[in-house]
């Protein structure tokens, strides 16, 4: 069955239905503690809604959640567009003043405004896939913006495993910071998750270690040649 035409989505009680659903799936998804076992029925009771009434929307389980992260990305990547668009003097100068960088809050707030529904999603008894999509999505959207005026000799491998780390890590920090409860500010929590992308172990306990980065990129490069020929 297809889902609601766009005329009908725009139905104020095709709307609110719609809402409730949603509602009523984070509700299940935490009192059942694995969306293995979230039923249309049991999504549908919650809602105060018929089985029919949730057919009129969505043909499963599957698509109600396939939807709700779906629209989340989009608007995910929307708001990471945002913030990959600082240049990274503005990163200094936002960590110098101990200030979160342009986009970041909106960024997470986001998150927090719609806590009750995607902290089940991305949580333990979710969907796995979801954090994976996420990250994936987040990889794009910062890479592009990150080989502005990259140094030459970092591309390729380097360049792509230390996206794939920062996004990696920041999404770590995400996740914990929801499974947490949001117990900083989202003021705060943008203004850490900012400084932490340049916090080097060694800078934790006295003894900093200053890498050189293009040394590495250029060793790298070389090794996987070397690695093609034999």
């Amino acid at each position: 069955m297809p889902r609601t035409s766009q005329s009908n989505a725009a139905d104020p009680r095709c709307v609110r239905s719609r809402e409730l659903l949603r509602d009523a799936l984070a509700a299940d998804l935490v009192a059942q503690g694995d969306l293995a076992r979230v039923t249309v029925t049991s999504v549908s009771d919650r809602a105060g809604l018929t089985r029919r009434t949730f057919y009129a929307h969505y043909r499963s389980i599957d698509d109600l959640v396939a939807e709700v992260e779906d629209e989340t990305l989009a608007d995910v990547v929307r708001l990471a567009e945002a913030v990959a668009e600082n240049h990274l003097d503005q990163v200094f100068s936002a960590c110098d003043a101990l200030e979160p960088v342009p986009g970041s809050v909106e960024l997470l707030s986001y998150f927090r405004d719609r806590s009750a529904l995607l902290v089940p999603l991305l949580g333990p008894g979710g969907d796995p896939s979801f954090m994976q999509r996420l990250k994936a999505a987040l990889h794009d959207a910062f890479a592009s913006r990150a080989l502005e005026g990259l140094d030459g000799r970092t591309l390729g491998a380097f360049f792509d495993y230390y996206v794939t780390f920062a996004v990696s890590a920041e999404c770590g920090v995400l996740e914990r910071w929801l499974q947490g409860g949001m117990a900083e500010p989202v003021g705060a929590m943008a203004r850490l998750m900012t400084l932490l992308m340049f916090v080097r172990p060694g800078d934790l306990y006295g003894s900093s270690y200053d890498m050189n980065i293009p040394m590495y990129g250029l060793a790298l490069m070389a090794s996987l040649e070397d690695a093609d020929e034999s």
